[in-house]
């Protein structure tokens, strides 16, 4: 009688550090998503455990996510108390833009002048993008375009000191914006002053990007000061 061969145990498969990457990556731009949409308020003390479960990812790409989200000033790591969704705060803004105003003229003329003809094309899909979403009200689509804005721009402008610097801004912009512009945002307003920058640096219009730019931060520094009334 012939004898049955054991089957070797299943090894599992190991998380490679380029998959590790890759679920840091998701983590991140979930997480930052649900922190500037507010779906986590400020205040909140964060658990990576129950993070990990609500996304799906293991807990190492979740704790290196919330380092990053750290470093854009989103959440505030407190030793041995856990992790926390920082504070909105309208004096930090304004002190904010005062320098955003300065990088993103830049980032915008560079990207006029350095973006590629593909990066050229897909700024006039956001235009088009952020305009159908202002018609439509549909702020969680214009927030992804106005995230993806940032990106691209920031990659098209070939620099990558402006490029970091804007990273630690973004998210901090972006979720005051939302906690507002219910009350005193005009969507159709700002998705056309985005509009004008996106097709400025479509066009490699250097001089009309950065006056462009600068509209644009004219109307969210008074988006900023309209909600202290």
């Amino acid at each position: 009688m012939s004898r049955v061969k054991a089957k070797p145990p299943r090894r599992r498969k190991a998380v490679s550090g380029a998959d590790e990457t890759t679920l840091t990556a998701r983590a991140y731009r979930q997480l930052e998503e649900l922190i500037v949409t507010l779906r986590l308020q400020p205040g909140t003390v964060l658990s990576e455990q129950a993070l990990a479960h609500r996304l799906a990812i293991g807990r190492t790409p979740i704790r290196e996510a919330l380092q990053r989200l750290a470093h854009d000033g989103l959440v505030v790591i407190m030793p041995r108390r856990g992790v926390m969704v920082s504070e909105i705060n309208i004096r930090t803004q304004l002190r904010l833009l005062e320098v955003r105003r300065e990088v993103e003229r830049l980032i915008a003329r560079l990207a006029a002048a350095r973006a590629t003809a593909d990066e050229r094309l897909e700024f006039t899909g956001i235009a088009d993008g952020m305009m159908a979403a202002a018609r439509a009200e549909d702020d969680i689509t214009f927030m992804r375009l106005d995230q993806r804005f940032n990106l691209l721009s920031a990659e098209a402008a070939r620099n990558e000191f402006a490029s970091r610097s804007m990273g630690l801004m973004h998210g901090l912009s972006r979720r005051f914006w939302y906690q507002h512009y219910k009350e005193v945002a005009d969507l159709p307003r700002a998705a056309r002053l985005h509009a004008d920058v996106a097709m400025a640096i479509a066009r490699g219009a250097e001089d009309d990007a950065a006056v462009a730019s600068d509209r644009l931060i004219d109307y969210i520094a008074e988006f900023a000061r309209r909600t202290l009334e």
